[in-house]
Parts: structure tokens; C-alpha cells; sequence
């Protein structure tokens, strides 16, 4: 056998190294890209919590999907006057089952913070705006003003003489 192909040749020891690494290759990408994975996923959380808006003749209505969320863990504000901001993090589970011997295979559910803006429209009245929290679904109303009377024309009797 050729010096070329010996075992003792630094060549042949390389393709057993990058067998080697490519077999850690794919555990070890999964470890470098978990901090981009988890940054996507956090940052996707923001952008899709669904909200339905709805209107009705008496007010405007936003419906959000926030399961496993407290009421304490929410904000619904008004910004600059008339934008409607609602706003919260869900935070990651405590892996503190994983010291009495439960252990994690995946982690689906998104964490993070998210926010969404809505700008009220000229008839919402601000100073009534209500929120509520029941099982992980939030509906925020704000109430319309009523329509403005259309004014009538005015009279006036003039006398003749």
C-alpha cells in the first residue's frame, strides 16, 4: 500500500476527523442557531397575535387570542390621543422541572413580548374605552358616539305689515 493511503498519513486521519465532525455537525448547528431560532420565533409572537376587530352600531370591538395570559400580564393604553395599544409578554415555562428529572424535547408555544396598534377612528369615545379577560381571550370595546343631530334649518317668522 502506498505511503499515500496509510493509516499513519495525516490524510488519512482527515476524512475520519470530518466523519467525525459531521457527525456532530448537525447537533452542533442545531446548538449555534438555537439563539436566531428562538429569536424569530419570539419576535413572529409580536407580529401574529390575531386580533379581530368588529363593529357594531353602539361600539367598536378587539378580540385577542391570548391563552395562558393574566389579566396582570396585559396592557391595553391609549397612545397620542387615539391609538389603541394592547400589549403584554408571555414568558417562558421555568425549567424547574427539569431538576426532578422532567425533561424538555420541544418547546412550541411562543414566548415574548407582543404588541399591536390600532388607530380609533373621529367617533370613538376615549374617555369609555373597557377592557375584559376571560379564559386567555380579550375583548377591548370602545364605544361610539352617538351621531350628532342634523341641524335644522333655522326658521324665522318675519312680520308683514
Amino acid at each position: 500500500m502506498s505511503p499515500f493511503f496509510s493509516r499513519d498519513s495525516s490524510l488519512w486521519a482527515m476524512p475520519d476527523s470530518m466523519r467525525q465532525m459531521m457527525s456532530l455537525g448537525d447537533e452542533m448547528f442545531r446548538m449555534l442557531d438555537e439563539p436566531g431560532r428562538t429569536f424569530v420565533r419570539e419576535s413572529r409572537a409580536m407580529a401574529n397575535t390575531a386580533v379581530d376587530v368588529k363593529e357594531t352600531p353602539t361600539a367598536y370591538q378587539f378580540v385577542a387570542d391570548l391563552p395562558g395570559l393574566s389579566r396582570e400580564e396585559v396592557k391595553v393604553q391609549l397612545e397620542n390621543g387615539n391609538t389603541l395599544v394592547i400589549s403584554g409578554e408571555r414568558h417562558r415555562e421555568t425549567k424547574t422541572g427539569e431538576a426532578s428529572g422532567d425533561k424538555y424535547h420541544r418547546i412550541e408555544r411562543s414566548t415574548g413580548k407582543f404588541m399591536r396598534r390600532f388607530t380609533l377612528p373621529d367617533n370613538a369615545e376615549l374617555d369609555k374605552i373597557g377592557a375584559q379577560c376571560k379564559d386567555g381571550v380579550l375583548t377591548v370595546t370602545v364605544p361610539k358616539m352617538p351621531p350628532k343631530e342634523p341641524e335644522q334649518p333655522k326658521v324665522v317668522d318675519v312680520q308683514i305689515s
